[in-house]
């Protein structure tokens, strides 16, 4: 269950993208999915022209780079996956736009390192967050890329926070592997009719100021 609120923590104060009304945007992912929450209502509330993109041309690297010329494309999220397919096609198939977002699953840093060498963005952004979190929980804007290193996945977004802990909720030091908890208003209700994975994945934040976002 996401919640209006979390919706409006996405794009609020937004730190990982700055929209104008002459910026250009794509929507091309499923409604069922989260990252389409993002892709329609981050241009729209910025005054910026959306255009949607069909199954076809998104699945197509080079019919996708094509619409990208002929709309005049500033800024563009794709998954992971995506870019991944795009960048092997062509890797300066993103050098005309402001800002290029992606994530949603591991990054082949080859890929990463592809695009900047040959034709980079004026901002590169690497996303991380899963559904629960309401789309994107951290950012990190790329400029460099190492294809034998993973990309990093940043800091919080704005209006979130992240705490790396040990299985008793504990920060762990600097260097020491822990489990990624993520807390503020994008965090989602819960599951629907799923009480118990939800009590299971859905904590009280130890660390927040007992707000009714501090899970």
């Amino acid at each position: 269950v996401v919640t209006h609120r979390a919706f409006v923590r996405l794009l609020r104060d937004a730190d990982y993208l700055t929209l104008r009304e002459d910026d250009v945007s794509g929507q091309g992912a499923d409604v069922t999915f989260d990252a389409a929450a993002f892709e329609i209502w981050a241009p729209l509330t910025a005054g910026a022209r959306l255009v949607v993109i069909d199954k076809h041309t998104l699945l197509d690297p080079a019919a996708l780079v094509a619409l990208l010329d002929e709309q005049g494309f500033t800024t563009l999220f794709l998954t992971t996956a995506l870019f991944n397919q795009v960048v092997a096609e062509n890797p300066r198939a993103f050098g005309s736009l402001r800002t290029m977002l992606f994530g949603g699953e591991a990054v082949n840093s080859l890929r990463v390192a592809q695009v900047l060498d040959a034709a980079p963005p004026e901002r590169l952004v690497h996303m991380y967050g899963p559904s629960e979190t309401t789309t994107f929980a951290t950012w990190h804007l790329v400029r460099e890329a190492d294809e034998h290193r993973p990309v990093p996945i940043g800091r919080p977004v704005a209006n979130t926070t992240v705490h790396v802990l040990d299985e008793r909720l504990n920060p762990v030091p600097t260097g020491v592997t822990g489990e990624l908890f993520v807390a503020g208003p994008g965090v989602a209700r819960g599951y629907i009719d799923r009480p118990e994975l939800t009590a299971e994945r859905f904590l009280g934040n130890p660390y927040g100021r007992g707000g009714p976002d501090d899970r």
